[in-house]
């Protein structure tokens, strides 16, 4: 079985109060430290530069959100909904994401150490000049997401879905992909170095260098 890489979990306390997100509305910036939000609808809203820290969200929706520059550290997105939401150019360190749908989210530009995405819905979502170290995507869907000129460094991709996947101008050295499903993927031979493949998708990808299979 692959070995899933080991990382920093979000450090919240243990008893966290319940916040009124409108609360934060009445700061002179965008924060909340401290608590948990749930059975929240904030669709079509700007909350450029936010703060959150030390956050649990649980059953929130976003959709269609400006959170750009947002600065997440140490908080966990549970069965949340993110589609359509910006979060270009965002910090984004010790934060997880489970069970959350996130169609189309814009992380581009951004920086996110040590995220996991486990059994997210990550279709068409944008990556594009993204520093993505020690990130985990684990048992989600990423059909049509955008890999673009993004740095991957100990990523781990497991048992995820990666058709249509856009890798263009992105190393996969070092990245194992060999659990994950695709019929095709973006990305240019030599960018495939060091990638980690199973046998199934070796043959796939020798069909692109013109090989001819015989079995």
């Amino acid at each position: 079985m692959k070995t899933i890489q080991k990382l920093e979990s979000p450090k919240i306390p243990a008893n966290l109060e319940k916040l009124n997100f409108h609360d934060m509305y009445y700061e002179e910036d965008y924060q909340l430290i401290n608590g948990l939000v749930s059975d929240v609808e904030l669709n079509n809203e700007v909350f450029e530069r936010a703060i959150f820290s030390k956050i649990i969200f649980k059953n929130v929706s976003f959709l269609n959100c400006d959170f750009h520059k947002i600065d997440l550290t140490d908080v966990i997105f549970e069965n949340c909904n993110l589609s359509n939401s910006t979060l270009t150019e965002g910090i984004i360190h010790r934060v997880a994401f489970k069970d959350c749908k996130l169609l189309g989210v814009d992380f581009s530009k951004g920086s996110l150490g040590n995220v996991v995405f486990e059994n997210c819905d990550l279709k068409l979502s944008a990556f594009t000049d993204a520093s993505v170290k020690q990130v985990n995507f684990m048992t989600s869907m990423l059909r049509s997401a955008n890999f673009f000129d993004c740095l991957l460094k100990k990523a781990t991709f497991y048992q995820s879905d990666l058709d249509d996947a856009d890798f263009s101008e992105t190393k996969l050295n070092g990245i194992d992909i060999s659990t994950c499903m695709f019929e095709q993927l973006h990305v240019s031979i030599e960018n495939l170095k060091g990638c980690q493949v199973s046998p199934h998708q070796a043959i796939g990808f020798a069909r692109l260098l013109g090989l001819q299979i015989i079995e």
